[in-house]
């Protein structure tokens, strides 16, 4: 098999699927509190799929025409999401929202969770997007860099704008154009996932670490740091506080960064690149100061009052996950008014207050405070100007870039 084909899976590659796993933030839950079984073992069939030569990597068509939607006869959706995603009753036996959905429409929604990992569940669906079929899902929840590679093959449906009314009013400017997905005309992004700069006080003795360059240099911090397996986030930190953007990375840049991030290991300076596993390290303070996610950072902060967080003055990444309608989903249109559902305003802030990611939805806040002040105050959720303005993603790869990069973070972080 060449693994240099577009959008093929190179050795590094498959060794950042790996590490994802084991380590990323998809081998933890969004709550990664709660989720904190069953995850990361690859099915023999996923990998089966993703590795094998028979699936074309070849661009297809887009799916299906709306003439193939049978959603006005159907009043039914399948929506495949992450594990503890989505608002949950008290006693775990109800979805609030998905169920006022269902009253308020007549639409039935068969909610699975069944994403535990992007290139996992990317390798469960290939083979029938690849041959034109249906998935049998009529939404799904990626994260963006995997929404980019299925609207790259054509394996999403563009949605329809006249349906998402709430979501183009309400959708914050920070997500409105990624340059995947320039005017959201594939995806609309579920949450928003930071990479911030958190410590232990107690562990740093009073001292507040907000940049890369402390992470890197800073003595009193020898031994006790951590930087993240996902590389976007890791090398993206580093990047801002080089002075480069993330957004406009080229081959050099991308190179200073991991060498300034290798003089780090070598020096004994970083303890470990870790996914969420950092958490009880941090908690415990046998990691001082380390790079994480912000979801991460809201729980443990209800245990331990240690535990801080800073946004570098460089500015912090943001991904997202991201929902979308496969190609040939039979239920396109009662997909696309779930997506509008979720950009009211009531219904993002039941969400965002459960799940205690960034929330996608401008205006939310007054709502949220209805159900939990704090929360609505707390700018991982909701982020206010200074913050949103400090947000950077990394910009979208080539095949051939992703597999050069990972490569080379690969053999930095020791996988």
């Amino acid at each position: 098999m060449d693994h240099n084909q577009p959008d093929g899976l190179s050795q590094a590659q498959l060794a950042a699927m790996r590490r994802s796993l084991t380590n990323g933030r998809g081998a933890l839950s969004r709550r990664s509190m709660l989720r904190a079984t069953g995850i990361g073992a690859l099915t023999a069939g996923g990998l089966a799929a993703l590795t094998s030569c028979g699936i074309p990597p070849a661009k297809r068509e887009e799916g299906s025409s709306d003439a193939d939607d049978r959603s006005d006869q159907e009043k039914q959706l399948a929506f495949s999401n992450w594990t503890e995603y989505m608002d949950t009753s008290e006693d775990g036996k109800t979805r609030p929202t998905l169920n006022e959905f269902t009253r308020r429409t007549g639409i039935k929604v068969k909610y699975t969770e069944d994403i535990n990992d992007n290139v996992e569940f990317f390798g469960k669906v290939q083979p029938q997007l690849a041959a034109g079929q249906d998935t049998g899902r009529d939404l799904i929840n990626v994260t963006d860099w995997l929404a980019a590679r299925m609207i790259r093959l054509g394996y999403a449906q563009k949605l329809d704008a006249s349906l998402l009314p709430h979501a183009y009013a309400n959708l914050s400017p920070q997500f409105r154009s990624p340059d995947w997905d320039p005017g959201r005309a594939y995806s609309y992004p579920w949450t928003g996932i930071p990479a911030v700069i958190a410590y232990n006080i107690k562990a740093t003795r009073g001292r507040k670490v907000d940049s890369v360059t402390q992470l890197l240099d800073d003595p009193t911090l020898k031994g006790r740091v951590s930087f993240l397996t996902e590389m976007r986030d890791t090398v993206g930190l580093t990047l801002l506080d080089m002075g480069k953007d993330p957004a406009k990375v080229n081959d050099a840049d991308y190179d200073a960064a991991i060498g300034r991030l290798q003089k780090g290991v070598d020096k004994k300076q970083i303890r470990r690149f870790t996914g969420n596993d950092y958490t009880s390290d941090l908690d415990k303070g046998d990691i001082a100061a380390c790079v994480a996610w912000a979801g991460d950072l809201i729980q443990l902060q209800v245990d331990n009052p240690d535990i801080r967080y800073a946004i570098p003055a460089a500015g912090y990444m943001t991904a997202t996950d991201n929902l979308m309608v496969p190609a040939h989903a039979r239920h396109k249109k009662n997909a696309t008014r779930l997506i509008d559902y979720y950009y009211e305003l009531p219904v993002a802030a039941q969400l965002a207050a459960y799940i205690n990611y960034v929330s996608p939805v401008a205006g939310v806040g007054p709502e949220l405070a209805k159900i939990d002040p704090a929360l609505a105050k707390n700018p991982l959720i909701i982020p206010d100007e200074a913050m949103a303005a400090k947000s950077h993603s990394f910009r979208s790869l080539s095949s051939e870039e992703e597999t050069a990069y990972e490569e080379k973070f690969t053999k930095l972080i020791g996988a």
